[in-house]
């Protein structure tokens, strides 16, 4: 279950943030410049996103991840964690 979504200015939309309200989760998501009304966000908690960019940069470092060459979902998955046992724990 989905407590929070951490997204970036892009994600701006009234009807994504009712909708993740509506599902239990809340937006950490900051409002756009040209919002008339300022949005809230928990700011502690949007700047744990910077730590997920890197790890999906980390793992597009890897060619056969980054431009899935694989038919089957299995063999891409089993990639993908060759990939990040690499990247994370070596």
């Amino acid at each position: 279950r989905m407590r929070y979504l951490l997204a970036d200015k892009g994600y701006d939309a009234d009807r994504l943030r009712r909708s993740l309200r509506d599902a239990g989760a809340v937006p950490v998501i900051p409002g756009r410049r040209n919002r008339k009304r300022v949005i809230r966000y928990d700011k502690e908690r949007y700047r744990g996103r910077h730590l997920i960019e890197n790890a999906f940069c980390r793992l597009k470092d890897f060619r056969r991840v980054a431009t899935r060459y694989d038919k089957l979902a299995a063999n891409f998955l089993s990639g993908v964690a060759i990939a990040t046992a690499l990247a994370f724990w070596l």
